[in-house]
Parts: structure tokens; C-alpha cells; sequence
């Protein structure tokens, strides 16, 4: 879900109807490992925080009264916005195929994400595995909320390279939408990375977007579009 391994992490389509595989002991291991990555990462991630926050300043919450923005002692508390998604799902996926190339060219592609709380509900763990034209993939994603901040880190490894993708993308919820924006090397380029969450128990939706222009304009490149599989 990165623009450095976007190429390889999108070209995903699922035709197989199977779980992903479930073992305790190496969600245990992968959260280790995680948690060590951090920990050895930790003057990177401050870095990757930063960047995410000047992106999300280009494009600022608004509050319910029609502010200019949300201030500090107005955030609300978001550790539980992610609940909606626990369980099983069916993913319908749409991907560009050649983004930031002016190629309006989309492929179509089903797979299947099982998300799991931690931390009482303030990570989560996702695993996602699909099957496309060009391979087969399995995905994890990882999303930590800090309570100082109160924003959600997201942070994704593809089982292909083995790697957390750093920096996190960084943002919160507000009015059951979420924004998380990141910056990023795409070939040689600094662009802005924008991940949008719609809310919905049954029927949530995800988007990514792509900016070589400070966050003035984005372009979609990825679409999910969710329905239950655990009912």
C-alpha cells in the first residue's frame, strides 16, 4: 500500500475463496518483531511522524461547526475508530494500473482481509492475501494508536519483501472518515501519500491517493470496497 512497493502490493487479485492462515504463535512472533522494528526505528519514525503531519496540515479537519480546524484541546478521543473493522471480509478491489502517468487504464480484483484488535482495541492487526494476473500476495497491516497524539500510525509489510514500510501513515477519524497522509519517494520524486477510511460495520470503504503537488490535487489509484464474510 506504499508508493515504493505499490507496483508489487496492488497487482492482487483473489479468485481463491480460503482464510488466511491463523497461527498464535506467529501473530505473537510478527508483533515482536514489530515492536523490535520500532524500537530500532525510533529516530526514523519520529521523522516519518513529522512528514505526516505537514501533509495532513495541507488538507485540514474541519470541525462540525464550520471552523477552520481542529485545535488540540478539541480532539476527541479515537481509539476505538478502527472497531468496525474486526472480523472477516470479502475485499473488492479496483486498481490503477500505471498511477501518475496520466493512464486511466483499472483492473479488478477480489481478496479477503481478517482484522484483529490488540491492545484492548488500540492496534490492530489486518492480514489480506488476493491473487492477480501478475502474482499472488499476502499483506499485513499494523495500526497503533497513541493516546498523546491521539492518532493512528498504519504501517504495512508485504509478506514478498518481508519489511515494515517506513514512514507510517499518520491521521485520525472525524465524522466516521478517516485521513492518513505520509510522504514518499516514487521514483526519484517526493509525492504525498492519502489513505481514506469511510466507517461502516457492514459495508466500510478505502481508498489511496497519490499528490506530486503539495496536496493541492490527488489521484485515486486503489479502491476496496468491503462486505462481511463472518455472517
Amino acid at each position: 500500500m506504499r508508493a515504493s512497493v505499490y507496483y508489487m502490493t496492488t497487482d492482487c487479485p483473489r479468485s481463491r475463496d480460503r482464510s488466511v492462515p491463523k497461527q498464535g504463535c506467529e501473530i505473537i512472533w510478527i508483533l515482536c518483531v514489530f515492536c523490535a522494528l520500532i524500537l530500532v526505528c525510533q529516530p526514523q519514525q519520529g521523522y516519518a511522524q513529522s512528514s505526516s503531519q505537514q501533509a495532513a496540515k495541507l488538507i485540514q479537519p474541519q470541525d462540525s461547526s464550520g471552523g477552520e480546524g481542529i485545535t488540540s484541546g478539541q480532539q476527541r478521543d479515537g481509539q476505538h475508530d478502527f472497531d468496525f473493522l474486526f472480523g472477516s471480509w470479502k475485499v473488492h478491489s479496483r486498481r490503477l494500473l500505471h498511477p501518475l502517468t496520466g493512464s486511466n487504464t483499472w483492473v479488478d480484483f477480489d481478496g479477503i482481509a481478517i482484522d484483529r484488535p490488540i491492545w484492548n482495541g488500540r492496534a490492530q492487526l489486518e492480514e489480506f492475501e488476493a491473487d492477480s494476473p501478475s502474482g499472488h500476495i499476502e499483506g499485513m497491516t499494523v495500526r497503533i494508536y497513541n493516546l498523546k497524539s491521539r492518532q493512528w500510525s498504519i504501517y504495512w509489510a508485504n509478506q514478498a519483501d518481508g519489511n515494515f514500510s517506513l514512514p507510517a501513515t499518520v491521521g485520525q477519524f472525524e465524522n466516521g472518515r478517516g485521513q492518513f497522509y505520509d510522504q514518499e519517494d516514487n521514483n526519484g520524486k517526493n509525492i504525498f501519500v492519502r489513505y481514506t477510511w469511510i466507517s461502516s460495520p457492514e459495508a466500510p470503504s478505502w481508498e489511496q491517493a497519490f499528490s506530486v503537488d503539495g496536496g493541492k490535487t490527488w489521484e485515486t489509484n486503489w479502491t476496496w470496497t468491503l462486505s462481511r464474510s463472518d455472517k
